[in-house]
């Protein structure tokens, strides 16, 4: 691997490394949620100071992942930061060899976040180490869905975050707003805004292999730590099923006719909680 991209992983590693000896001393791995989003900026301003490129297309695409990065870091550490430890940590934690659980979690959570982070990231790696072309109507229309997700995630989580703080709603199911359209607004516009990033990939001359990023994304957000992790806890309540049977589960689509009533909750966000 060229010392480069090295030094791109390198940044990674640094991060994550950090927060696993804080996490420890500090008895809460849920700030692993916290470093994701700022592994990603950091890859972004790393990779852009070593490649130095030229052209427009290379500092967008460092803004945009930065942006994300950040909200996300910020969203996510409201949540967390003095408060307990995220439930699927503190399960860890009871539920594994004490001997063994800090090597484990180092392992499966720490390093596995890395690597997805690292093959994520890379389309904006691999942009910023390279010249670009100049400004051209595919990296404009990028921009434009890169924003769209930015939104739909945003508004997501916020609307979330209105709900829960209403003691009124407390024990619901959140149902309204974006969460009409999908039981997933969040992890929807996050995926959007990857597949947004490949794209500003190719307007910059990348490759098409690239497509490996917004697709591990997907896939992870759809079959593994985002989606089924939170249909799995509410599974079995009657308000869930109702809303689950008329709502879409990613892909924002207008709601099925049902004869059910009002319910209402919803879903932690980030790269195992809703990532």
């Amino acid at each position: 691997m060229p010392a480069q991209q090295l030094l791109v992983l390198a940044s990674l590693a640094v991060v994550f490394a950090a927060t696993f000896a804080v996490a420890t001393l500090r008895l809460n791995h849920g700030y692993v949620d916290i470093a994701w989003g700022l592994s990603f900026v950091a890859a972004a301003v790393v990779s852009y100071a070593l490649g130095a490129p030229k052209g427009p297309i290379p500092l967008v695409a460092t803004f945009l992942v930065a942006a994300w990065g950040l909200r996300l870091a910020y969203h996510v550490g409201r949540r967390n930061v003095g408060k307990p430890e995220d439930f699927r940590y503190a399960h860890m934690r009871k539920s594994w060899d004490p001997k063994t659980f800090h090597l484990r979690m180092a392992g499966q959570v720490y390093l596995l976040q890395l690597v997805l982070a690292f093959l994520i990231v890379w389309p904006t790696v691999r942009t910023n180490l390279a010249d670009a072309p100049s400004w051209n109507a595919g990296a404009t229309a990028a921009v434009a869905a890169w924003a769209a997700g930015f939104l739909f995630e945003t508004a997501g989580d916020a609307q979330l975050a209105r709900f829960r703080a209403d003691p009124a709603n407390r024990g619901r199911l959140m149902t309204r707003g974006l969460w009409a359209l999908t039981r997933h607004p969040n992890y929807f516009g996050e995926a959007l805004q990857w597949w947004a990033l490949f794209g500003l990939a190719l307007a910059a001359g990348r490759e098409a292999w690239l497509v490996e990023s917004p697709l591990v994304i997907t896939l992870f957000l759809l079959f593994v730590s985002g989606v089924p992790l939170l249909e799995r806890k509410y599974a079995g309540r009657p308000d869930w099923e109702a809303y689950r049977r008329r709502t879409s589960i990613f892909v924002p689509w207008f709601p099925r006719r049902s004869k059910d009533g009002p319910d209402g909750s919803a879903a932690p966000h980030g790269p195992g909680a809703g990532l």
